[in-house]
């Protein structure tokens, strides 16, 4: 696998020059699609109405547009992405009004006109980003505009996918080389003229593909989220190639399928996402929609044999565990230090959880989210478990360990990571084992070091789940929004409940937390059990 992104060659840089050449030799294009395309995805009439008050609402963060909205603005890489990407035209086609039209051509036009574009527009994912949302909302914000707007639109299309097909293969390792791929095949598809970067783009999707998955359907960022997006953009790549006449390959096909398992199986009860590496819940609307346009039985589910994504499922419980190594550079932009991090639900109820992720937030808050300490999951010394860096990962656990069985009718996973061994001499071990009736959750972590470590480990428990320690101060009694009860108890330390925060939602909610701590002069292994009372 590749493990870091590849300089333009010079063939690249010359293939580029000379579609630069062909831009200002181009006679003028057609005034409107060849092919009508839509837009596959739901948008939401809330974020369209802030959208109408120069409000942009993104991955937890709101960005007020200035009047040069398109030039460098002071925001993160992943707000500047989705700005310059226009999939945000799918919420004021949600809100549907003429001043969400009109300010959708207002913004393409503003685009279209700016003599400095911000330079992360030109960048190949984000050019496929836009020119499948604009022909993808054509039809909503350009078939009714005057003839000039209509044909500087096609022109800025068509430069702009020559300007695409130019930068192939893609050079980002991420889910990011989907998307490129999906842009430059709606340019194929809707503009005649450019029907010969369809097999441009199926030449580099075969590689991809390949590159992009894991055996089990995950994708190779180990995030839910970008499995979800990946899994949008293929089944919109299959969709276009089928609109314009095309066979999609049995690759493409067979990459559908396993990413759906995968998909269907990191969801919880209430048909949200499991929290890990840069995850929202998100909604399970979508989620159901992204599968029927996937295709495939609702029963199918990934065994997650491969990425480290560990799923028990036993009566009505779910258990997840982050059990595999972080993605290599290049793959970890959403990668958190939550390595043996944990999440447990009921029903429809989610008990202990991640603290979510605001990829979008600019601040301390979105460094803070990516740390140990808002995962459930042991922390040595205020110490995280990886280096987090701005856009991706520095020391990181080279070695992750992991086993699975079933014994006395516990469903059991132990899994060990050498995290701190650089700094601490230390190896977490985790154990855990659900019971076959999902009421019980037994734990054990263990630190092995030839110097005992201060550590804490942390149960964040979902927003909707209160927590209040009883009399005899070893006990918490946790109660759910469905009137269930859980127990917890712990052997070796006294817990203790205090504040946490959830970003696993639209807003930041309150939340709480249960604490274990351990001292550097008390025991290094710790038992702990989660029992439904």
């Amino acid at each position: 696998m590749t493990q870091s992104p590849r300089p333009p060659s010079l063939a690249r840089r010359l293939r580029q020059l000379l579609h630069r050449l062909q831009d200002l030799r181009a006679p003028p294009g057609p005034d409107a699609p060849a092919l009508s395309l839509r837009d596959p995805w739901p948008g939401d009439p809330s974020r369209g109405a802030r959208l109408v008050r120069a409000e942009l609402e993104y991955a937890g963060s709101v960005l007020a547009l200035p009047q040069y909205v398109f030039a460098p603005l002071a925001a993160t890489r992943l707000m500047r992405a989705h700005l310059h990407g226009f999939a945000w035209l799918r919420d004021l086609r949600a809100l549907g009004t003429d001043a969400a039209r009109t300010k959708a051509r207002a913004l393409v036009s503003d685009f279209m006109e700016e003599q400095k574009l911000d330079p992360i527009a030109l960048e190949p994912d984000v050019t496929g980003a836009r020119l499948t949302a604009w022909l993808g909302h054509y039809d909503f914000f350009a078939a009714s505009a005057d003839d000039q707007f209509r044909q500087e639109l096609m022109a800025r299309l068509a430069r702009d996918a020559r300007a695409l097909a130019a930068a192939m293969p893609p050079e980002r390792l991420d889910q990011r080389a989907l998307t490129a791929l999906k842009g430059l095949a709606a340019a194929a598809i809707a503009m005649p003229a450019h029907a010969p970067y369809l097999p441009r783009t199926l030449k580099f999707l075969d590689a991809e593909l390949k590159r992009q998955f894991y055996p089990d359907g995950c994708q190779v960022e180990r995030s839910p989220a970008a499995l979800l997006a990946a899994l949008q953009d293929l089944t919109e790549l299959r969709a276009l190639m089928q609109s314009g006449g095309a066979e999609p390959p049995a690759e493409l096909l067979l990459a559908i399928e396993r990413a759906a398992a995968a998909l269907r199986a990191l969801r919880h009860g209430d048909g949200g996402l499991a929290l890990f590496n840069g995850t929202k819940e998100d909604l399970p609307s979508l989620i159901d929609l992204v599968l029927a346009q996937a295709g495939r039985a609702r029963g199918a589910l990934s065994t997650l044999s491969s990425c480290g994504l560990i799923r028990i499922a036993a009566a009505k419980a779910l258990l997840f565990m982050d059990a595999g190594a972080p993605p290599a550079p290049g793959l970890d932009r959403f990668s958190h230090a939550g390595t043996l991090s944990f999440e447990y639900s009921f029903g429809k109820d989610r008990v202990v959880v991640n603290c979510g992720a605001a990829p979008a937030l600019a601040g301390p808050w979105a460094t803070a989210l990516r740390a140990s300490a808002a995962h459930s999951t042991l922390t040595i010394a205020d110490v995280s478990s990886a280096e987090i860096r701005d856009g991706g990962l520095g020391r990181r656990p080279k070695h992750v360990g992991v086993q699975r069985q079933s014994l006395g009718g516990v469903h059991w996973v132990e899994a060990s990571h050498d995290g701190w061994q650089n700094l601490f001499g230390a190896v977490h071990h985790r154990r855990l084992g659900l019971s076959e009736n999902g009421e019980e959750l037994q734990g054990e972590d263990l630190i092995e070091a030839a110097t005992p470590q201060p550590f804490a480990i942390r149960f964040h428990l979902h927003p909707n789940v209160t927590a209040s320690v009883q009399q005899d101060g070893e006990t918490v009694l946790l109660r759910t929004p469905s009137s269930l009860g859980f127990r917890l108890r712990a052997e070796g330390a006294t817990p203790h409940v205090e504040e946490s925060v959830y970003f696993g939602q639209g807003e930041p909610r309150r939340a709480e937390q249960i604490v274990l701590p351990g001292h550097q002069d008390g025991p290094q292994h710790i038992k702990w059990t989660i029992t439904r009372v």
